[in-house]
């Protein structure tokens, strides 16, 4: 059996939730919905939900479902974050309500629009931070403002994760290269 699928999911305080077709979730963060596939159930005991399966044909999708329910309860309730650096000299970003723009060794500046229900905020021009009640949604738009400039091996510059290990890796050498 599923060990994730398993475990009861806590709900906090003023998270309410609707058991039908699909899971509905609402908290003070926002409200999101989670798709209960065919063959799983879920159960509200006391301040916990519980995913309970018909039988082991639904194995695979037993701790799936599980686990969006537990982010959708986790993202209403407190939220998600990520948080990226800027490494380069002259890489730079600012905020201006839902417009970024990142300034990053390119001829131009590039302007990304924030998608609603995530929020960014710079630290020191090279720190971001991006929150958002969706987990899906704010892993996805920290991987597209990675994207913008992925970390480079040879000079250590780009945009990553923080916490992020690079292996810095050596250019050429030889008697040909000057």
């Amino acid at each position: 059996m599923s060990r994730v699928g398993k475990k009861p999911i806590p709900l906090p305080k003023g998270v309410k939730i609707n058991i039908g077709e699909r899971l509905e979730v609402e908290g003070p963060k926002g409200k999101l919905s989670v798709p209960i596939p065919p063959g799983i159930r879920f159960e509200q005991k006391n301040n916990h939900l519980e995913a309970l399966r018909d039988d082991d044909k639904v194995a695979a999708l037993h701790g799936l479902t599980r686990a969006l329910a537990a982010n959708a309860v986790q993202g209403v309730s407190t939220g998600f974050t990520r948080e990226l650096d800027i490494v380069g000299t002259g890489y730079r970003a600012d905020v201006k309500g839902k417009v970024a723009t990142f300034t990053l060794g390119y001829s131009h500046p590039i302007e990304f629009i924030l998608p609603g229900g995530v929020d960014m905020r710079v630290d020191k021009q090279t720190h971001l931070v991006l929150t958002g009640y969706d987990r899906q949604t704010v892993g996805h738009v920290a991987s597209q403002i990675r994207a913008l400039r992925p970390p480079d091996p040879y000079k250590n510059k780009g945009i990553r994760y923080t916490g992020e290990v690079l292996r810095k890796k050596a250019g050429k050498t030889g008697a040909g290269a000057k």
